[in-house]
């Protein structure tokens, strides 16, 4: 029933190889490639390991029930735990994106509503990391932008973590992409009127080196000095910077590290996480929907999201989800709407199989 699943049994068996193996543990670059790869594949090993099991178990009670109807109840609960554990594997084997297991890099950019959805930025990334932090997941700012009221124009982190069920950070969070919108009274309004404003969601894999190839004549890198509040230190010298990609026209910048070459490194790292979105984005239809549901222009016409303060509502608009939790939210609490999300997805990867 699962022949699909037979060569990434091989492929785990000769994962299993290289970690037993010495030098592996002395290539950091591989030992995380093989690794991640392992964990990812491992749970799909053991399920099909526990169906195949099952199943042989159901046959041998239903040839004893044959004989004796005292085993009738055994294989109504083998049949029971062979459904559950068929839906599991099923869920495993269906098409995903290659990226899954892989780590995560969030861009959270303020859009229409001026200081109002700068805060609201510094809202969205306080409810990540506070998820991420209930999963058991790091996070690390990668670049920020801050504005005088504490929000940001700009934020970029990382997650990291284990990935579950072959699922990863990239894999969770890939549908937090696409725009935010928000309903409630600004702090910086005085006659107590609801304003609405928008923060944009870019989320992209979090990539080694060499899994993407970036070519070096392919960049214009510009150095500038640092701007924000404060009159940090990192703001005396021309330590920011800034990577085109010309061929793709992709732009990054980063100026939180106090050298020019911490902030290269960063500004590299974030743009092989972009390419390497681009490019799973080309790889299928389905991942190129899904891209384009992500920012474009951060307005308050292409929402995914309406976070509504007065009335503690909590809306995703893709799969008409709601909640009246919203105080819940903002403290990190993501699985249900993740859950729902990714349950849509697998419907839609399933159908598009058969």
């Amino acid at each position: 029933m699962f022949e699909s699943a037979l060569p990434l049994v091989e492929e785990f068996d000769r994962l299993e190889s290289q970690l037993a193996d010495p030098a592996t543990h002395t290539d950091p670059v591989l030992m995380r490639r093989v690794g991640r790869r392992y964990a990812s594949l491992r749970p799909i090993v053991e399920t099909l390991a526990a169906h195949r099991s099952i199943a042989a178990d159901l046959e041998a009670a239903k040839e004893l029930a044959q004989l004796d109807d005292g085993f009738h109840d055994e294989v109504a609960e083998l049949q029971e735990r062979l459904d559950e554990v068929t839906a599991r594997l099923t869920r495993l084997l269906a098409p995903r994106d290659p990226n899954d297991d892989a780590d995560a890099i969030l861009e959270i950019k303020s859009g229409e509503g001026g200081e109002e959805s700068a805060l609201f930025a510094g809202d969205l990334l306080r409810m990540y990391q506070r998820y991420a932090e209930s999963v058991g997941w790091g996070v690390e700012v990668m670049d920020a932008q801050n504005t005088d009221l504490g929000g940001f124009k700009t934020v970029t982190i990382a997650v990291k973590g284990v990935a579950v069920e072959g699922v990863g950070p990239y894999g969770r969070l890939k549908f937090e992409g696409g725009v935010h919108r928000v309903q409630r009274v600004p702090v910086t309004e005085t006659q107590g009127r609801i304003h609405t404003s928008a923060a944009g969601v870019l989320v992209s894999p979090d990539v080694e080196a060499e899994e993407i190839e970036i070519n070096d004549q392919d960049l214009r890198i510009d150095v500038f000095r640092a701007s924000g509040p404060g009159g940090q230190g990192v703001n005396t010298t021309d330590s920011a910077v800034r990577i085109t990609h010309l061929p793709s026209g992709v732009v990054v910048s980063c100026q939180n590290e106090r050298s020019q070459l911490q902030n290269r490194e960063q500004a590299m790292r974030m743009l092989r996480s972009r390419l390497a979105a681009i490019a799973e984005a080309q790889a299928a239809e389905a991942a190129s929907q899904a891209r384009r549901s992500q920012v474009r222009t951060v307005d308050r016409s292409e929402r995914i999201r309406t976070y509504n303060f007065p009335e503690n509502r909590f809306a995703d608009h893709r799969i008409g989800f709601k909640a009246h939790n919203l105080d819940l939210v903002l403290q990190g609490a993501l699985t249900p709407v993740l859950d729902a999300l990714a349950e849509a997805d697998l419907a839609e990867r399933l159908g598009t199989a058969r």
